[in-house]
């Protein structure tokens, strides 16, 4: 058996395991989306404008930018429509005037429907007082 000395490399430790990925936050333009598409998979939250200048539109999308985790673990997908002339299927079936923000369960059924930007906080907080997300937190295993 030999005597680790000073001058002997040190010895190999195990890499950490790496943490898991924290979910991110997707942003797509609403008409890439159909709604079909996220029916059963994700909570789509719709911010409508009359263009992408528009003042509340711009707040809205810096807001949900400072906090995107907490909006990607709800399962959130956000949509931007600030084009009225496009027509997406989004604004064609949710009929939004000027600028809406427009918060959906998995269902596709309206939970929240604002004329004014919203934090991701009170998006969330919409979110989970549904049956749909309380039933979620029951079935999720725990943390530890």
């Amino acid at each position: 058996m030999s005597i680790p000395r000073a001058t002997d490399p040190p010895a190999v430790v195990a890499e950490p395991e790496p943490a898991p990925a924290r979910p991110q936050l997707e942003i797509h333009a609403a008409a890439d989306v159909s709604p079909e598409e996220l029916l059963f998979n994700a909570r789509p939250v719709i911010v409508f404008a009359p263009s992408p200048d528009d003042p509340a539109f711009v707040t809205q999308i810096d807001l949900l930018r400072r906090d995107p985790q907490a909006l990607a673990q709800r399962d959130v997908v956000v949509l931007v429509d600030a084009d009225p002339a496009a027509q997406s299927a989004w604004r064609s079936r949710l009929r939004p005037v000027n600028f809406s923000l427009v918060v959906l369960d998995k269902q596709g059924m309206v939970i929240e429907r604002k004329p004014f930007p919203w934090t991701p906080r009170e998006i969330g907080r919409a979110i989970d007082k549904t049956p749909e997300a309380r039933s979620e937190r029951v079935r999720a295993p725990s943390d530890g």
